[in-house]
C-alpha cells in the first residue's frame, strides 16, 4: 500500500522491449536507499517489483496487462516518472490508501496556471466517474489529489506550487494521459451494495455438497 504522497522525481535510464512485456531502468537514490530485490516502488502511481538495484537505480518488469491499462508503455529515456515507496506500519498516512494498482489511464484536457496553483481537467475512462465525488480522492500518476469537481466524463484538481514542482504534473500539459486509481473504498461499496440488492448468496461448493448429500 502507498500513500499517494511522492518521495522524489526521478528518471528512466533504460527500456528494454520484451514484446509483449518491458524491463525499465530507473534512477531514484531516495528511494533505493533502503531497496532490496522483492521490494515494491510506485512509478507514476503503479506498483513495481524491484528486480535489481546498485547506485542509485533500479529494475522493474512491466507486464502486458500493465502497460494496456497505464501509461508507462509511453516512457522513454529521459522521462521523469513520480516515485514512492510503500508505506509502513506506524507511518503517518499525509494522503490516503493507494493500492498502486491503476484502473485506467486519463488525458489532460484543460490547465489553467496562476500565481497560487494550477487548476488542471482530467478527461475519464468510461466507466470510472461513478467512483468519483467532489471533495473525495483520486491518484493521478501516484499524486493523492483532491477531487475539485467531478462528473460522470471528467473531473478538476488544483495543485499547490510544490506538487508542481516536485511531480511530474508540473510539466504536464493538455493532451498528456496520466494513470489513474480510484479510492478503493467505493469500490468495495459498489460490490457491497450490489450484493445486498442481489439477495443471499444461493450457494457455494459446500452447499451444493450438503445439498447432494440430503437426497441420497
Amino acid at each position: 500500500m502507498f500513500t499517494g504522497i511522492v518521495e522524489e522525481l526521478g528518471e528512466i535510464v533504460a527500456v528494454e522491449d520484451q514484446g509483449t512485456s518491458a524491463r525499465l531502468r530507473l534512477r531514484g537514490p531516495r528511494v533505493t536507499a533502503d531497496v532490496r530485490h522483492g521490494d515494491s516502488i510506485a512509478v507514476n502511481g503503479v506498483c513495481l517489483t524491484v528486480v535489481e538495484t546498485s547506485d542509485g537505480e533500479f529494475t522493474a518488469d512491466v507486464m502486458a496487462e500493465t502497460l494496456h491499462r497505464s501509461s508507462l508503455g509511453a516512457l522513454a529515456v529521459g522521462s521523469p516518472v513520480n516515485l514512492e515507496r510503500p508505506m509502513t506500519l506506524g507511518g503517518r498516512l499525509d494522503g490516503h490508501l493507494v493500492q498502486g494498482h491503476v484502473d485506467g489511464t486519463g488525458t489532460i484536457t484543460a490547465r489553467h496556471d496562476a500565481d497560487s496553483g494550477t487548476d488542471i481537467a482530467v478527461g475519464l475512462p468510461e466507466g470510472l466517474g461513478r467512483y468519483l465525488v467532489e471533495k473525495g480522492s483520486i491518484t493521478v500518476d501516484g499524486i493523492s489529489l483532491t477531487v475539485v469537481e467531478a462528473t460522470d466524463d471528467h473531473f478538476t484538481v488544483s495543485l499547490i506550487p510544490t506538487t508542481l514542482a516536485l511531480t511530474t504534473l508540473g510539466t504536464k500539459q493538455p493532451g498528456d494521459p496520466v494513470n489513474l486509481e480510484v479510492d478503493v473504498l467505493a469500490k468495495y461499496v459498489e460490490r457491497l451494495l450490489g450484493a445486498s440488492a442481489q439477495g443471499p448468496a444461493q450457494g457455494g461448493p459446500m452447499q451444493e455438497l450438503r445439498r447432494s448429500e440430503a437426497t441420497r
